[in-house]
C-alpha cells in the first residue's frame, strides 16, 4: 500500500515504476514503445466511445486506461535517461501558456477566426524550430487514412495549394468518378482502380473541408445509417418467417427506403 498522503498521479507513477521495477510484473517489464502504442491508440478510441454512450463511468475509467498509456510511456523514457512524465507535463502546459496570449499575455482577437489563424502561424514557427521543412510535415502517419487526408488537405490549403471554390472540388470529384469508370472499362486493374479510388476519396475529403463537414464524423454517421436500416431489413424479413438469403433484390430495396422514411419520421 502506498503513502496515503501521496497525490493519485504519483500514486500512480509509483504503481508503474514499481510494476517496471525489480521484482515487479513481468509482463510489464517486457513492455517498450512499440508493443504498448497499439494499446495507447485503442484506448483514445474507447473513451471516444464512452463519450458517444454518454456513459459517465466508462469515461472515468477510460480515461484512466488512457493515462495509464502517458504515465507507462513516461516511465519506460525515464528508465531509458530521456524524460519524465513532469517533463511531459511541463512541456503541454507551456505549449499551452505559449498558445493562448490572449488569456495568458496581452493579445487579443477581433473573432474567432483571427484566433485560430494566429494559432495555425504559432504551430507553423514551432515546426520550423523543429527543422521541419514542409507544410505536411509531422501530419501522423498512423492516423486513420481518412482524418490523415483530411489533415494533409487542410494543410496544403494554408500554403495557397487549393481549389478557389467548392465548384472546382466538385468538378475534381466528377473528374475522377470518369477516371475509375474509365479504368473499369479497360478491364479494371486492381492496382490502378486502388489508386482511381483513393484519389476519389481524397477528393471528397477536401469538399467537406470546403463545407466545414469532419468527414470522420459524416462517415460514422453513415455508417449506422446504414446499420440501423439493414437490420430494419432484417427484422421485417424475419417477421415474414424469412431471412435475407431467401429475399430478393428488390424486396430488400423496398423494406430499405422504408426503414428510410420511418427514419424521417423519426427526426
Amino acid at each position: 500500500m502506498s503513502d496515503s498522503a501521496e497525490s493519485p498521479i504519483d500514486r500512480l507513477r509509483h504503481i508503474m515504476a514499481r510494476l517496471r521495477g525489480p521484482g515487479g510484473c513481468p509482463w510489464d517489464q517486457a513492455q517498450d514503445f512499440s508493443t504498448i502504442a497499439p494499446y495507447t491508440i485503442e484506448e483514445a478510441y474507447e473513451v471516444d466511445d464512452a463519450i458517444r454512450r454518454g456513459d459517465m463511468g466508462a469515461l472515468r475509467d477510460e480515461l484512466g486506461d488512457l493515462l495509464l498509456q502517458v504515465v507507462f510511456h513516461s516511465r519506460m523514457a525515464e528508465e531509458q535517461g530521456d524524460f519524465d512524465f513532469d517533463a511531459v507535463a511541463n512541456a503541454i502546459a507551456d505549449k499551452l501558456w505559449r498558445r493562448h496570449p490572449h488569456v495568458f499575455g496581452d493579445a487579443s482577437y477581433a473573432s474567432e477566426e483571427e484566433q485560430t489563424a494566429d494559432w495555425e502561424a504559432m504551430k507553423a514557427r514551432e515546426r520550423a524550430q523543429k527543422g521541419d521543412h514542409s507544410a505536411l510535415d509531422d501530419v501522423p502517419l498512423a492516423l486513420p487514412a481518412l482524418k490523415r487526408a483530411a489533415k494533409l488537405g487542410k494543410r496544403a490549403s494554408r500554403v495557397g495549394f487549393d481549389w478557389p471554390d467548392t465548384r472546382g472540388v466538385v468538378d475534381k470529384i466528377h473528374e475522377e468518378v470518369g477516371e475509375i469508370e474509365a479504368e473499369m472499362a479497360a478491364g479494371g486493374d486492381r492496382r490502378r482502380l486502388e489508386e482511381e479510388i483513393g484519389d476519389l476519396l481524397f477528393a471528397v475529403t477536401n469538399l467537406a473541408r470546403y463545407l466545414k463537414v469532419d468527414p470522420e464524423k459524416a462517415l460514422r454517421g453513415c455508417n449506422a445509417r446504414f446499420e440501423e436500416r439493414f437490420r430494419h431489413v432484417e427484422r421485417r424479413l424475419n417477421e415474414q418467417g424469412r431471412s435475407t438469403e431467401s429475399a430478393d433484390l428488390d424486396e430488400m430495396d423496398a423494406l430499405w427506403d422504408e426503414a428510410k422514411q420511418q427514419g424521417k419520421q423519426d427526426a
